[in-house]
C-alpha cells in the first residue's frame, strides 16, 4: 500500500468535505431537554430505597417524592435507567443530588443501548469515561459529550458518592430526534442498486453507512466491472476489509483470486461483531482513498495506473448478487442491520422502501432492526467470578458457553463432582484451553492445539458421561479433547465461571491460575439456558465484580499507538509494542535508537565508519545508513549507485545519453541533510576526447546535469550556478582561452573538466544528459562522486539566558499523543525552568528544581504527573548535561546524562490527549518567574530542532550561541591532545601527541626493516625558527632533561634488538632493548663519570609477535615502567631510534648492528613524537630517516588491558660509598643474576599484601642485614611495585649495576 503525500491528502480531505454535503450536515441545535416530559414508566433502576425514592423522581430541579432517586444499597452495582422512547441523538447530560439531603454522586459512568439489553459504555479518548459529578445536593453539573451518541436507553452508573451520605441523583438528558432508514439482512438477502446505464465510470466516490451485527464475517458491499474493476467491503473476523481495484485484465472473482499487482486491501476496525452500531465512510478521488471506521481513518493510495472505477450493472449491499460471476456466491452474506446507506448522495434504503425502479431486493430484507437475545457478562477484575447452580447427582455433565478474551491465561470453569469425587477444570494456558480432571492428587489433562486469546468469540461444549469427558471447541468435533476418568462421574451442585471467591475451600472451587478477564455469553448448564438478568437481580446464582448485560472488551491496538511500524499486542488491561527492527524504542516505539547526525556520533567519541542516523529523530523519516568521515570536520557521506569512472563511446545513432543516480537516502532525507548542514559538495568529472561539454555561455550546452529539484543545470564542478562554465573558465586557465571548459576545445587528446559542486539548492546530482557523442571518434567518461556535507546547525544551536525574566517563545507544541523533548544545558544557577507550555488545564514543564534534581511534569486531564531524577553530583557545575523527557499514552520517562531513566506508568483509562494552546516558553515562564540562567543547546521537540540562535538575536536578555565546550568535551581529546574552543563546538590539537585524528586517537605506525632507522636531532631552544609552524615547533624540546615520559608500542620476533636509544653530547644515554630471551631491558647512564645501570624486566618473552605497549617514566632517581601486553594478532608496531656507533656503549652497539625488524606505533618522548615527525612532517622536523619508511596501520591496539604490570625503580644518584648495612632492594651481584631471576619468577605468585607491606616498610626506612639480598616478593596483580635505592658503588663485574624485575 502506497503512502499518499501529506499535502495531497490534506487537499483531498478538504475537497471531499466541500463536495459531499452529507459530511457537513449536522444539527446545530441539538440541546432539547429530554427527561422533563417523560412519564414515570420511562424510569427504571437497580433498586430503590422506598417508593418516595423511586427513579421516577429523578428529574432535574424537581422536589417530588423524597427529592430524587436513591437505591436500597449504595454500592457499585446500582444504576438509574432512562427510556427516551425511541433512538435519539444525545448531546449532553446533567446531574444533581437528591433535594434537601446529603446524598449525591461524585462520579459516574454512562451506558447506552437501543433495546435495554447489551449495553455499551460511553467512551471518550479511547477510554471508558468517568464523569465528575456533584459536590452538593443542589448545584447542577452539566457535560457536553465530546461525541454525541445515538441511543434509546441511557444508564447512569454511580462510581463514587458523598462519604457522609448515600447515592442520590436527579438527572437531565439533552438532545434531539434522530431520523434514520434501517434495513435488516439475514445473511442471504441483499439490496441491489441498478444503474441507469449498463455501467458507470466514476473518478470520485463517497459511500457511508452504519451497521450492527453479531456475526464476524459477511459481505457488506460489492460491485464489479468487466474490465477487472471491483470494490468490496466485508467483515473478516470482526474487522472491516476494503478490497478495491481500478482495472486489471482478469475480473475480480475469476478463479477466486486477486491480481497481486493492482489489488489493494486495507483492514480497519476491530470487535465490530459486538451488536452495536458502527459507522463506515469511504471517500475516493482518483487513486486516493480515505477509509474511516468509527473515529479511525486510514489514508492510502490504490495500486495501478488507472483513476476511474468501472462498475457494471449494479452495486449490491448486504451480500453478493445472485447474478454475480462464478465463485462470488461462496462468500457469506451480511447478517445484521444497516442504517442510512448513502452512495454518492443516493439514499439506498429510502429508495428501496419506496420501491423505486432502480432498486431490487433479493431475499428477505426488512426495514426494522430486530436483535437476537444476547446478554453477555464481563469479568474485569481478579476478584470476578460467577457462581451458577447445576443439577446434582446426574450421570451426565453438560456445560456450554462462549467467551472472548485477549489474556493468555485464566480460569474458565471449575466444578466439584458429586460427593467430592474429583474436580473438573477448564482454563486458558498460553492462550490454549486445558481440560483437567483431578482426584486425590492424580491429574488427567489435555490441551487444545489452537490459540484462542485473539479477541474473537469462541464456543466451548463440555460433556461427560460415566468416566469419559469430551471437550469440543468452536464446534470442531474432529479436534475434540478427551479425558478418561478412573471413576464414574456424577454432576455436582454448582459451577464457578471465571474465578473463585476469596476464602473458599480449594476442593469446592479449584483455581490454579489467575482469574479470567474477558466476556462470556450463552451459558447453558444441563441443557438449561441461564438467564443472566436473573443473576443480576440476585434471583439465581451469585457473583462478584461482574458487569452483566455488556461485554466490556476493548481492542487496545485499535487505533494502533505503536509508532514507526511497531507491532501491537495486548492483554485485557494494556497493550504492548514490539519495536524489533524498527529503529525505535520505548513503550510506543516513539524514540529513535540512533543519533540524528554524524556530529552527534563524533561527540560520543566515535570514529569514522558506517552509522545509522535518524535525521528527524522521532519523526516519520526512517533511519538511514550513511558513512561518517570523522576528520577535523565531520563529513556525512551519502552514497549512490555509480561512483566509478564510466566510459562512453560515440555513435552516429546516439543523440543523448541519459544517466540516473539513485541514492541511499530518499528525497526527504536528502533535504534534511542539506538543511542542517553548513556546507555540501559533490565532485563532478567529465573526461573527453572530441566530446564537447557546455559550449559557450551564449550557446546551447551539449551536456546538462540536474539535481533533486529536476532543474537542468549548465554549469560544471568548480564554477558558479548559471555561469555555463567549468572551473578552468572561472579561473581563466582553460586549454583553449576562447572556451570556458577544457572539453569544449574539442581536442583529439584526452582532457577533462573536474571540480566540486557546492551550491546546496542544486545538490545532489541525480542525473546527467550527455549530448556530444554522435560523432564516430567521440569518446567520453563521467564520474559523480558521493554526496557529502559537513557541519550540523542543529547540534550546536544554542542560546544563553542572562536574566531570570528572559525567555524565548515559539509556537504551541502540538504533541497530543506522543511528546519527546531533549536538550543540553549548562548553568551555575541552582534552579530554573527550562521549558513550559500551557493549555486551559493541561500543561507540560521541565525544570531544574535544585542543583541536583531535574523534574518533568505534565497534566493531560488526569491530574498532575511528575517524574524527577536526583543526580549523585550537582548539575550547576557549568558543564554540559543532557536531558531527555518523553510522554506517551502508556508512560512518561525522564533521563539525565547517562543515568538510568525514570519512568511512570499512565492510567490505563482516562485522558490521553495533551491539549496545549499557549506559546511555548523556553528558558522561562509566562509569569517571568523561576527563569533559567545559563545555556540551552540542541533543543529538540519530537525530532524537530528549535532555532534558538535566530530567536535569541531579537530577544532582550538572551544571547545567541554558547562558549565553553572544552570544559565538557575536552576529555575526548586523548593522548596529550589539547581541546581548542570553537563557536560551534571544538577541535583537538594533536601537535603534542604521537597520535592524530579528530580525537588524537589514531596511532602513527610504521614497519621497520633491518636497514631502516629514524634519528631525531634535539636542538637548543634558541636555535628554533620563530616563524616555524605550530606543528613543527611543538616537536622541539629543551635538551636539559630531569625527567622523561616515554611511550611506544611494538611488535617483533627478533632478539636481541634495540628499540630506542637516546644519547647526549656528554655520552649520557638511555636505551631500551630486548635481550636474547625477549625480556625488556633498560640501560641508563645519567653521568659520564658513573657506570651505566641495567634494569631487566623478566616478565615474559616480548618478542612473541604480539602487540606490546611500553610506558617509561623517570624523574630524578625514580624510574617507573608500565607494560601492557596487548593481545592483538592483526597488527604490530615498534620503534627504533638509530645512533652512530662510534661513542655508543659496546653492548648496545652490538645489538644496534643487528638492526630492527618489526613494527612501531605512537612513539612519544616527552612532548616530542619522533615517528610522527618523520612520517608526517619530515620537511619541518630535525629527523634523519635511513632506509624505507612508510606509514602503516600495524599499530592498531586496544586502549585497555587488565593484565598491565607496573614496576617502580629508584635511581638515586649518590657520590659517596654505599652503606653496606643498607641492602639494595631487588639488586644483586652479577654472579648471582641467574639465581635472582629464578627467585623472581618463583616468588611472583605471593599475595599482594606482602608487596604492600614491603612498600610500607621501605617508606619507614627499615633495613635488613643481608649482603646476598633476595628479591622482594612480586604481586601477580595488575600493579606490582618495588623500589631500589642506590647509596654505594659496590664493585660489580663488568662495571655495571643490574636490576632484575
Amino acid at each position: 500500500m502506497d503512502t499518499v503525500p501529506k499535502r495531497k491528502l490534506g487537499f483531498f480531505t478538504f475537497f471531499l468535505y466541500l463536495w459531499n454535503p452529507f459530511l457537513v450536515a449536522a444539527n446545530n441545535n441539538c440541546d432539547d431537554q429530554l427527561v422533563s416530559t417523560l412519564p414515570l414508566t420511562s424510569f427504571n433502576s437497580s433498586s430503590q430505597l422506598s417508593s418516595s425514592h423511586s427513579p421516577g423522581y429523578a428529574k432535574l430541579n424537581r422536589r417530588d417524592g423524597a427529592g430524587g432517586w436513591s437505591p436500597l444499597e449504595s454500592n457499585k452495582y446500582q444504576w438509574l435507567e432512562i427510556d427516551l422512547g425511541e433512538r435519539t441523538e444525545i448531546s449532553a447530560v446533567a446531574t444533581q443530588g437528591r433535594y434537601g439531603s446529603s446524598d449525591w454522586v461524585t462520579s459516574y459512568f454512562l451506558m447506552v443501548s437501543d433495546t435495554g439489553k447489551n449495553w455499551k459504555q460511553y467512551r471518550q479518548e479511547e477510554s471508558i469515561w468517568a464523569f465528575s459529578g456533584n459536590t452538593n445536593a443542589d448545584s447542577v453539573v452539566q457535560y457536553k459529550l465530546q461525541q454525541p451518541v445515538i441511543a434509546r436507553f441511557l444508564r447512569f452508573v454511580p462510581l463514587d458518592w458523598n462519604a457522609n451520605g448515600r447515592i442520590g441523583m436527579r438527572v437531565e438528558i439533552y438532545g434531539c430526534p434522530y431520523n434514520s432508514d434501517v434495513a435488516s439482512f439475514d445473511g442471504s438477502s441483499s439490496l441491489l442498486f441498478r444503474f441507469t446505464q449498463k455501467s458507470i465510470r466514476t473518478v470520485k466516490d463517497v459511500i457511508s453507512m452504519k451497521f450492527k451485527t453479531i456475526q464476524n464475517v459477511g459481505v457488506i458491499l460489492h460491485g464489479e466491472g468487466q474490465h477487472g474493476d471491483y470494490i468490496m467491503l466485508e467483515l473478516q473476523e470482526g474487522k472491516l476489509a476494503l478490497h478495491i481495484n481500478l482495472g486489471i485484465i482478469f475480473s475480480f472473482f475469476r478463479h477466486l483470486a486477486f491480481s497481486p499487482d493492482t489489488h489493494t486491501l486495507v483492514t480497519l476496525g476491530s470487535l465490530l461483531d459486538d451488536q452495536h452500531w458502527h459507522s463506515v465512510l469511504i471517500e475516493r478521488i482518483n487513486k486516493f482513498v480515505n477509509f474511516t471506521v468509527d473515529k479511525n481513518t486510514i489514508q492510502f493510495q490504490i495500486k495501478g495506473n488507472h483513476d476511474h472505477l468501472h462498475i457494471d450493472y449494479e452495486l449490491s449491499f448486504g451480500g453478493v448478487s445472485s447474478q454475480g460471476k462464478p465463485g462470488t456466491l461462496l462468500r457469506k452474506g451480511f447478517q445484521g442491520c444497516m442504517e442510512n446507506i448513502l452512495y454518492n448522495g443516493v439514499n439506498i434504503i429510502d429508495l428501496a422502501k419506496r420501491q423505486k425502479p432502480q432498486m431490487q431486493t433479493e431475499g428477505n430484507v426488512t426495514y426494522s432492526c430486530s436483535e437476537p437475545a444476547n446478554v453477555p457478562v464481563t469479568f474485569g477484575s481478579p476478584r470476578s467470578y460467577l457462581l451458577l447452580p447445576g443439577s446434582p447427582v446426574q450421570e451426565s455433565i453438560s456445560v456450554s458457553f462462549q467467551f472472548r478474551t485477549w489474556n493468555m491465561a485464566g480460569l474458565l470453569l471449575t466444578t466439584e463432582l458429586y460427593q467430592s469425587l474429583g474436580n473438573i477444570q477448564l482454563c486458558l494456558v498460553e492462550g490454549k484451553v486445558r481440560l483437567t480432571l483431578s482426584k486425590s492428587g492424580r491429574i488427567i489433562s489435555d490441551v487444545s492445539s489452537v490459540a484462542l486469546s485473539d479477541g474473537q468469540w469462541h464456543s466451548i461444549e463440555l460433556s461427560g458421561r460415566r468416566n469419559r469427558l469430551i471437550l469440543i471447541i468452536d464446534k470442531d468435533v474432529s479436534n475434540a479433547l478427551y479425558a478418561q476418568s478412573p471413576f464414574h462421574m456424577h454432576s455436582g451442585s454448582h459451577y464457578y465461571f471465571g474465578g473463585c471467591p476469596e476464602g473458599i475451600n480449594s476442593h469446592e472451587c479449584q483455581n490454579d491460575f489467575a482469574g479470567f478477564k474477558g466476556c462470556m455469553r450463552l451459558i447453558i448448564i444441563d441443557n438449561h439456558p441461564i438467564d443472566l438478568i436473573q443473576v443480576q437481580q440476585r434471583i439465581i446464582g451469585n457473583f462478584s465484580d461482574l458487569q452483566i448485560d455488556l461485554c466490556g472488551i476493548i481492542d487496545r491496538c485499535t487505533p494502533n499507538y505503536c509508532e514507526h511500524g511497531g507491532t501491537c499486542s495486548q492483554s485485557w488491561n494494556s497493550f504492548y509494542c514490539n519495536c524489533t527492527n524498527t529503529g525505535y524504542t520505548g513503550a510506543t516505539c516513539h524514540s529513535a535508537l540512533y543519533e540524528q547526525s554524524c556530529e552527534a556520533y563524533k561527540h560520543k567519541g566515535n570514529t569514522s565508519g558506517l552509522y545509522y542516523i535518524d535525521l528527524d529523530g522521532s519523526g516519520q523519516q526512517r533511519p538511514l545508513l550513511i558513512y561518517c568521515n570523522m576528520t577535523e570536520k565531520t563529513w556525512t557521506v551519502v552514497q549512490h549507485n555509480n561512483t566509478e569512472l564510466t566510459k562512453l563511446k560515440g555513435s552516429s545513432g546516439i543523440n543523448r545519453h541519459h544517466v540516473y543516480f539513485n541514492y541511499t537516502a530518499d528525497a526527504d532525507q536528502l533535504q534534511a541533510i542539506i538543511t542542517q548542514a553548513e556546507y555540501c559538495e559533490q565532485e563532478l568529472s567529465y573526461h573527453c576526447k572530441m566530446s564537447r561539454l557546455l559550449n559557450k555561455p551564449d550557446g546551447t550546452p551539449f551536456t546538462w546535469w540536474y539535481g533533486r529539484t529536476n532543474e537542468l543545470q549548465a554549469y560544471w564542478g568548480g564554477a558558479e550556478p548559471g555561469s555555463q562554465m567549468c572551473a578552468c573558465g572561472l579561473n581563466r586557465d582553460c586549454i583553449d582561452t576562447n572556451r570556458y571548459c577544457n572539453c569544449d576545445s574539442d581536442r583529439k587528446e584526452w582532457t577533462n573538466d573536474t571540480g566540486y559542486l557546492s551550491y546546496k539548492d542544486d545538490l545532489p546530482v541525480t542525473g546527467i544528459i550527455i549530448g556530444d557523442l554522435n560523432r564516430p571518434n567521440s569518446e567520453a567518461a563521467y564520474r559523480v562522486g558521493n554526496f557529502q556535507c559537513y557541519g550540523d546547525k542543529n547540534f550546536w544551536n544554542s542560546a544563553f539566558f542572562s536574566t531570570e525574566t528572559s525567555y524565548l517563545h515559539f509556537p504551541t507544541f502540538h504533541a497530543e499523543l506522543s511528546a519527546d523533548i531533549s536538550f543540553f544545558f549548562k548553568t551555575t544557577a541552582s534552579s530554573g525552568v527550562f521549558l513550559e507550555n500551557l493549555g486551559i488545564k493541561d500543561f507540560i514543564r521541565i525544570e531544574l528544581t535544585s542543583p541536583s534534581e531535574v523534574s518533568f511534569s505534565y497534566d493531560v486531564g488526569n491530574g498532575p504527573f511528575d517524574v524527577s531524577i536526583r543526580t549523585p553530583t550537582a548539575l550547576n557545575d557549568n558543564q554540559w548535561h543532557y536531558v531527555k523527557a518523553e510522554r506517551n499514552v502508556k508512560e512518561s520517562s525522564l533521563q539525565v546524562d547517562q543515568l538510568p531513566p525514570r519512568t511512570q506508568e499512565a492510567p490505563s483509562d482516562g485522558h490521553i490527549h495533551l491539549q496545549l494552546n499557549s506559546q511555548l516558553f523556553v528558558g522561562g515562564t509566562a509569569s517571568r518567574q523561576r527563569g533559567f540562567l545559563g545555556c540551552i543547546r540542541s533543543l529538540q521537540l519530537n525530532g524537530a530542532t528549535l532555532d534558538l540562535e535566530e530567536r535569541a538575536k531579537i530577544t532582550p536578555g538572551v544571547n545567541p550561541g554558547c562558549r565553553g565546550h572544552c570544559s565538557s568535551y575536552g576529555s575526548l581529546c586523548q593522548n596529550n591532545g589539547k581541546c581548542i574552543e570553537k563557536y560551534n563546538g571544538f577541535s583537538c590539537d594533536c601537535s603534542s601527541s604521537a597520535y592524530t585524528g579528530p580525537f588524537c586517537k589514531k596511532e602513527i605506525s610504521a614497519y621497520f626493516k633491518a636497514t631502516t632507522s629514524v634519528m631525531y636531532m634535539f636542538k637548543e631552544p634558541y636555535e628554533m625558527n620563530k616563524n616555524s609552524t605550530t606543528q613543527s615547533s611543538a616537536i622541539y624540546s629543551d635538551i636539559t632533561l630531569r625527567k622523561e615520559n616515554i611511550a611506544f608500542s611494538f611488535r617483533t620476533t627478533q632478539t636481541p634488538c634495540l628499540l630506542l636509544y637516546v644519547t647526549s653530547s656528554h655520552k649520557e644515554f638511555f636505551a631500551v632493548t630486548l635481550n636474547k630471551n625477549g625480556h625488556l631491558q633498560i640501560k641508563i647512564k645519567l653521568h659520564n663519570s658513573k657506570d651505566a645501570e641495567v634494569f631487566k624486566i623478566n616478565f615474559r618473552n616480548l618478542a612473541n609477535g604480539q602487540l606490546h605497549k611500553i610506558k617509561i617514566h623517570r624523574e630524578a632517581g625514580d624510574l617507573s615502567v608500565n607494560h601492557k601486553p596487548l593481545c592483538l594478532t592483526i597488527y604490530c608496531f615498534s620503534f627504533f631510534l638509530h645512533a652512530d656507533s662510534d661513542d655508543m656503549d659496546q653492548e648496545i652497539s652490538r645489538v644496534n648492528a643487528l638492526g630492527f625488524t618489526g613494527c612501531l606505533s605512537a612513539v612519544q618522548f616527552n612532548h616530542i613524537a619522533p615517528l610522527k615527525a618523520a612520517l608526517l612532517y619530515s620537511m619541518l622536523s630535525p629527523v634523519i630517516v635511513k632506509g624505507h619508511l612508510a606509514q602503516s596501520t600495524c599499530g592498531a591496539y586496544s586502549s585497555t588491558d587488565p593484565s598491565s604490570i607496573e614496576t617502580l625503580h629508584s635511581l638515586s644518584d649518590h657520590s659517596g660509598p654505599i652503606d653496606e648495612g643498607e641492602p639494595i632492594a631487588n639488586a644483586i651481584r652479577s654472579d648471582s643474576a641467574l639465581i635472582g631471576g629464578i627467585i623472581a619468577v618463583v616468588i611472583f605468585v605471593i599475595l599482594c599484601v606482602i608487596a604492600i607491606m614491603a612498600r610500607f616498610l621501605y617508606q619507614r626506612k627499615e633495613t635488613y642485614q643481608n649482603r646476598d639480598t633476595k628479591g622482594q616478593q612480586h604481586d601477580e596483580t595488575a600493579d606490582l611495585t618495588f623500589r631500589n635505592d642506590v647509596h654505594s658503588q659496590n664493585a660489580l663485574s663488568e662495571s655495571q649495576r643490574e636490576y632484575f624485575i
